[in-house]
């Protein structure tokens, strides 16, 4: 049995194409690019940084639109209806999200950084910040449910704009006063600009794949849509996340290559906390009676944060030479290639749900 389903891996893979079979290795290829432009070229990521709107990124907006609006286009939008219908999901996904998540950060913060407050506010920081933008990517990759995660998403954005500055004061403010931590640091954050992160890096590639996926339908019938248009459209979320990373390193290269003792010290917590958060809503979602494939979905929602409005807000809030601000700078340096392997592991770990077929990264239907 075992030998036939390596027999089968290998047919896939052959047929991969480059960039899908060597997906990890273009992104530590990415990184790297990112961190050595914004070291070797001499005020690049300050041009890069003044390329802003309201506080938004627009290279980094660019990029994460490309990397959403294919996955999304292949969104059946008809389907919602039964994510919507999965209490135990739906549920799931609130109390990890939003209860576990950010109780997780708070306590690793504070084991691992109690000597460093600016770094262990800016980790606390990331934690409140849940994922609505590249997780999309890393669910589809994974064989994921694309309906749910659109859903969760969905769901994740209503709670950013009205519970993240809620959270931000009782973490950051209240909760180290109650348990004789000492003062805590306020955190002033306009509901506009968490509104406005939402609706750029979710609401316009959303409303880009629900209208695409609408008109293709309706001129192609979803047959020719689905075989002829998607495949044309589906290479551009993986050149689109590849640009996002570039940007983004470049834009801190200099930041993280000058102070590595201090990044690694910030990193251990965050490693600490995708291994703990994604093992545990992956074997939650399982032992719930969830599928793989929303099983999978819980645990990269969970997982993953929302860097963009992490670094957006400790910048606006501290000062972008912060130390909170690098801490929000590490996250996407660690989440990438974590979340990347636990692609993989996610793959593998599909062979213990029963009546699951297995499959790879790319070898799901477009």
């Amino acid at each position: 049995m075992t030998q036939t389903l390596n027999t089968a891996d290998a047919k896939v893979v052959a047929k991969l194409s480059t960039l899908d079979r060597f997906l990890a290795v273009w992104i530590l290829a990415a990184m790297a690019v990112g961190l050595t432009l914004g070291r070797v070229v001499g005020g690049l990521n300050d041009a890069l940084a003044k390329l802003e709107v309201g506080g938004i990124s627009l290279p980094i907006a660019l990029g994460l639109l490309l990397m959403m609006y294919p996955v999304l286009a292949k969104v059946r939008y008809d389907k919602l209806d039964a994510v919507t219908a999965d209490r135990r999901l739906m549920i799931l996904s609130l109390v990890i999200n939003w209860v576990l998540g950010p109780a997780v950060m708070f306590a690793l913060a504070w084991i691992f950084l109690a000597d460093l407050p600016e770094y262990r506010t800016g980790l606390i920081i990331v934690g409140l910040a849940r994922c609505i933008a590249m997780v999309i990517i890393w669910n589809d990759l994974a064989c994921g449910d694309r309906e749910a995660a659109a859903v969760l998403v969905a769901l994740n954005s209503v709670f950013q704009v009205v519970a993240f500055g809620l959270l931000g004061w009782f973490y950051l403010d209240l909760l180290p006063q109650w348990l004789g931590l000492g003062d805590g640091q306020g955190l002033d954050v306009p509901v506009w600009h968490i509104a406005l992160n939402v609706v750029v890096f979710l609401g316009i590639p959303l409303a880009g794949g629900y209208l695409t996926r609408r008109v293709g339908e309706a001129r192609l019938g979803r047959t020719g849509y689905e075989q002829k248009f998607l495949p044309r459209i589906g290479p551009w979320a993986l050149y689109g996340l590849l640009f996002t990373i570039v940007i983004l390193f470049a834009l801190q290269g200099r930041t993280i290559t000058s102070q590595p003792l201090d990044v690694a010290r910030i990193a251990l917590p965050l490693l600490v906390y995708f291994a703990v958060m994604w093992f545990g809503s992956f074997a939650i979602g399982k032992a719930a009676g969830l599928a793989y494939d929303r099983t999978a979905t819980l645990a990269f929602t969970a997982a993953g944060n929302n860097f963009e409005l992490a670094i957006a807000v400790a910048i606006a809030t501290f000062g972008v030479t912060s130390g909170q601000a690098l801490s929000g700078v590490v996250g996407p340096l660690i989440e990438v290639p974590v979340l990347v392997a636990l692609v993989y592991v996610s793959l593998a770990l599909r062979r213990s749900f029963r009546g699951d077929r297995q499959a790879t990264p790319t070898s799901r239907e477009s």
